[in-house]
């Protein structure tokens, strides 16, 4: 049975005793708390279940005594509208609803009050047995939100993602959400609820909206914005300035109020003068799009798909000053897309995507971009697939479930997106496309056109979906090398570390870890036909704007009769930039030794290779294998190595890779899996560029490793010297009468 959530509880690390105080005095404040590590989305001053989603904690209010139900019996406990007064929809303004006698007007002044509260702070029911919450913004997408099929569905995939982006909005650090979505996923449509939602309750503020082109954008606006605003009940809704279905810009004129007996006495025509002095606009798309202006929010609709001249990550260097005011962020962005190809712009997006990710922050508590990712796969929001709870079916279920929609649901929405997968794989581009609209993972959104790849995009991308739930299963260990009892040139060992630099699929039997082979007072790897390394090194350990290539290293087996020894297999991954580079080295002379393998490095970069050197470890360092050692140059000799500025050797090394994929990577004939476990390794290769090598660390080290293993096609028939054996005998011309001897 499939398996998937797209959060967990935690609430280990709380102190009961301190919650539970400050839950009866009702302290806690909405915002991030810095003494529980969670954003705080409760304001009622209470703290309850505390959410994990993608890295942040999200703390939720307590669950009330009494939590509303449209039924006593579980299976039959779903999310249910807020029931509205049947004359309603017939007052469509303030001044309509003054007009009424008081004894009418009474009847509605609890409703609505009580639909502030809710627009506020959101609402609690029973779904299957189990108390939910859902935020005020969703309330008001779920009740007061008209979309193009009328009051959207409650689907748990949308719970999730207005509690994140709740937490976007309470948290002082952050400038709003990066969504990484699946197509049809009603991004455009909450994007829009909220965008009306906040306009109508804000003063002197400005909304924004931005997608892919300028017309687009327009189009969110006349067909999402407007009319969401034009529906929402008169208690809401602000009047508006100018004409009712607006093209470019929809103003607020009359502040929007809680009516309430007292609210409604006191109006008076000052007040409906003074009015909100907020606006809802669009931009055409560009790098300076709002520039120099001041946002209360802004929509970023499809920024996945932006295009040259337009630069998501220029636009949004650009935008991210419309939210702040020096160091205080006064505004939000709501951004969202599927990723196009990553030359068609995919590839920003992608950036952007990962510079957001809240598990890394730099010393302000700020991610890179300053926004919070959020991805959530497309099984959680595929149409036809979601039952009456907001649950997505999975599985194939044993008898029909009733859908969200009313419609019974056969089969499960994995298996369908098997099959839909399934249909394509004879087309490469159009499978990559499906998976980009509806991905199943961060990787499935990112995946690439196949002619923009060196090498075997489908191969790659085989092996990358198979590793996905491989890599959750110990199959790949993150790790630490170190010299027992801290003794160098003595014997290394390998620890688990989840915060170590290595990645370890195999580790040698203990009879072969650590052997060294001594000859005339040099050490040399004894176990160098069982496999090699391949390093990209760098020489410098800083640099001024803390930037520059990672070191990278890469072990592989080769071929291997021995049941011990996986054959032609990539067994250690490594691409760090430790603080110093002579960390560097010693993390690669460990793991020499540890593994008793040769390594074969680029020496254009030689202070890896002095290092190794200096150690004694020379007879580690392989010779470029496609030269006789009489033709190495004086420093070849010395040290080892190879050059990388050779074209010949360029290509050799791209076509390693390239066999390597081809025979080792994804599915073969017979439908199995390849053992390349190393994720950052294939995403290197997929975007290899042979022109402009020098950022894919992975890519050069992996190519060395095989290289270093099948050093054998290398050698250089050219330069072969083949010497004529003399045995001492005399030889003879045959030819004509007699025998002659040959002088």
């Amino acid at each position: 049975m499939y398996k998937q959530t797209l959060y967990s509880v935690t609430r280990e690390h709380l102190d009961k005793k301190y919650v539970q105080k400050m839950n009866k005095s009702k302290s806690f404040k909405y915002g991030f708390n810095i003494d529980l590590d969670c954003v705080i989305i409760s304001k009622d001053g209470t703290l309850g279940d505390i959410y994990l989603i993608q890295g942040l904690r999200v703390g939720l209010p307590a669950t009330p005594k009494k939590v509303q139900s449209n039924s006593n019996k579980p299976e039959e406990q779903v999310y249910t509208r807020t029931q509205k007064p049947e004359t309603l929809d017939k007052i469509k303004t303030l001044n309509d609803f003054k007009k009424y006698p008081d004894n009418i007007k009474e009847k509605y002044y609890e409703y609505i009050s009580s639909e502030y509260n809710k627009r506020s702070d959101g609402e609690w029911f029973m779904c299957n047995g189990e108390s939910q919450y859902i935020t005020g913004a969703h309330y008001v997408y779920l009740n007061w939100t008209k979309i193009d099929v009328g009051l959207p569905d409650f689907r748990q995939a949308n719970r999730i993602l207005y509690l994140f982006w709740e937490a976007c909005c309470a948290d002082a650090r952050s400038y709003g959400m990066c969504y990484l979505k699946n197509r049809r996923s009603g991004f455009s449509f909450m994007a829009s609820s909220e965008t009306v939602n906040q306009a109508t309750i804000s003063r002197d503020s400005r909304f924004g909206i931005l997608s892919k082109s300028g017309a687009d954008a327009k189009k969110m606006f006349t067909d999402k914005v407007v009319p969401i605003s034009s529906n929402y009940p008169f208690f809401f809704k602000p009047t508006q300035d100018g004409m009712e279905r607006p093209k470019t810009e929809l103003s607020y004129k009359v502040p929007s109020r809680r009516l309430t007996r007292k609210s409604i006495k006191e109006t008076n025509e000052e007040d409906d003068q003074k009015g909100l002095d907020t606006t809802i606009d669009w931009k055409n798309t560009g790098d300076n799009s709002y520039d120099g202006e001041k946002l209360r929010l802004l929509v970023h609709d499809e920024s996945g798909k932006w295009e040259r001249p337009d630069n998501i990550l220029n636009n949004w260097r650009v935008t991210k000053t419309c939210l702040r005011l020096g160091a205080k962020i006064v505004g939000k962005c709501m951004m969202g897309s599927t990723s196009n190809a990553l030359k068609k712009g995919g590839g920003n997006f992608k950036k952007l995507y990962y510079d957001s990710d809240v598990r890394k922050r730099n010393r302000n508590g700020q991610t890179a971009s300053g926004l919070y990712s959020l991805f959530i796969p497309m099984e959680w929001n595929f149409e036809g697939f979601i039952d009456v709870y907001g649950f997505p079916v999975f599985d194939n279920p044993e008898k029909p479930v009733k859908g969200i929609d009313g419609e019974l649901i056969y089969s499960g929405v994995i298996e369908h997106w098997e099959n839909e997968a399934d249909g394509l794989r004879d087309n490469n581009d159009g499978l990559n496309e499906y998976y980009r609209q509806f991905p199943r993972s961060e990787k499935h959104a990112f995946r690439d056109e196949i002619a923009k790849s060196l090498f075997n995009l489908n191969k790659i991308y085989e092996q990358t979906d198979f590793n996905e739930d491989l890599t959750k299963s110990g199959y790949v260990t993150t790790g630490s090398f170190h010299w027992k009892n801290g003794v160098k040139d003595s014997e290394v060992q390998f620890s688990p570390n989840p915060n170590g630099r290595f990645r370890v699929s195999w580790l040698p039997p203990l009879n072969m870890q650590n052997n060294v082979i001594m000859k005339n007072g040099i050490k040399y790897p004894g176990n160098k036909d069982l496999g090699a390394f391949g390093c990209d090194s760098y020489d410098i350990s800083g640099t001024v704007d803390g930037s520059g290539s990672n070191g990278a290293l890469h072990g592989l087996t080769a071929f291997s009769m021995l049941a011990s020894v996986p054959s032609s297999q990539f067994f250690l991954e490594y691409i760090a930039r430790p603080q110093t580079a002579e960390i560097f080295f010693e993390d690669v002379l460990m793991s020499m030794i540890f593994y008793g393998m040769p390594i074969l490095a680029e020496n254009n970069k030689p202070r890896l290779l002095y290092h190794i050197k200096r150690r004694g470890y020379r007879g580690y360092s392989m010779n470029r294998p496609d030269k006789v050692r009489s033709k190495l140059s004086v420093t070849e000799k010395e040290l080892g190595g190879i050059p990388n500025s050779s074209e010949d050797i360029k290509q050799a090394h791209a076509a390693a890779i390239e066999s390597y994929i081809e025979d080792h990577v994804g599915l073969n004939e017979n439908g199995d899996c390849g053992k390349m476990y190393f994720q950052r390794t294939l995403e290197d290769w997929a975007g290899f560029d042979i022109n402009n090598r020098t950022k894919f660390d992975a890519s050069i080290s992996s190519g060395l490793a095989i290289m270093a293993c099948q050093r054998h096609l290398y050698a250089s028939k050219g330069t072969r010297e083949v010497k004529k054996l003399d045995f001492g005998f005399s030889r003879y011309n045959n030819s004509g009468q007699s025998s002659k001897i040959i002088q």
